[in-house]
């Protein structure tokens, strides 16, 4: 069985989407803050996730603890669904639904990528 360009390509743009989201959150944690206003340790959460999103894009890219990089990253965004967008969803916030449905296509596409990752030797080979 052979891994296609196209797969190792979607591969490498999902982590540097996540390595982009995690710069996104160090550089604006201050902007975020409203988003863990109710959570205990606020900002600590927006720069741990940061931190957290930047090591998984980095950790597949490399193919360095990609599965449970993979793994832990769509533990967090069930996390995300359960802490943040749930309690959203309840308070009528209309993006709610939306982040839910985002934030489970990530993890869907996490786990996946981690069960996958590690068979990919070099471009096109398995």
């Amino acid at each position: 069985m052979r891994i296609h360009i196209p797969t190792f390509a979607a591969v490498v743009v999902f982590s540097l989407v996540w390595m982009f989201f995690g710069i996104a959150h160090l550089v604006n944690a201050e902007a975020l803050r409203p988003v863990v206003a109710g959570i205990p340790g606020g900002v600590f959460w927006v720069y741990f996730t940061g931190a957290a999103m930047f090591l998984a894009g980095l950790a597949i890219i490399l193919n360095k603890w990609a599965k449970p990089a993979c793994y832990l990253l769509a533990l967090m965004l069930f996390v995300f669904i359960v802490v943040i967008h749930v309690p959203g969803l309840i308070r009528g916030d209309f993006s709610a639904p939306v982040n839910i449905l985002k934030d489970l296509g990530f993890a869907a596409a996490a786990i996946t990528i981690g069960n996958i990752r590690n068979h990919i030797r070099q471009l096109g080979q398995l």
